[in-house]
């Protein structure tokens, strides 16, 4: 099965003088259609140089590309992988709880 990696944005902060954001929070959720992971992380932004988009014509989409630029490639491949991994673990896992007198 395939999985499928789902970046949003879980808010924003800014300031309200000029609406300015400076730090995104993100998810990501990855599935497989059967196992799911997630993770959460937020970043700093730096004030732009030039003109600012206004806040109130902000799209997902252009955060998301934000905060995958922030990270850089390399970083979004390992967030991907290790989520990956878990359900990797999830579907075939090589670690159990339990006693062996007890089924």
């Amino acid at each position: 099965m395939e999985t499928t990696f789902t970046w949003r944005i879980a808010q924003l902060e800014r300031e309200t003088q000029d609406g300015f954001v400076y730090t995104l929070h993100y998810t990501i959720d990855a599935n497989d259609g059967v196992y799911s992971s997630g993770a959460y992380g937020s970043l700093g932004l730096e004030r732009p140089e030039g003109e600012m988009i206004p806040f109130d014509s902000l799209t997902e989409e252009l955060c998301v590309g934000w905060a995958k630029d922030a990270l850089g490639e390399e970083k979004v491949a390992e967030v991907e992988a290790a989520l990956q991994s878990q359900i990797d673990e999830k579907r075939s896992p090589t670690r159990l709880p339990g006693v062996p007198w007890q089924s």
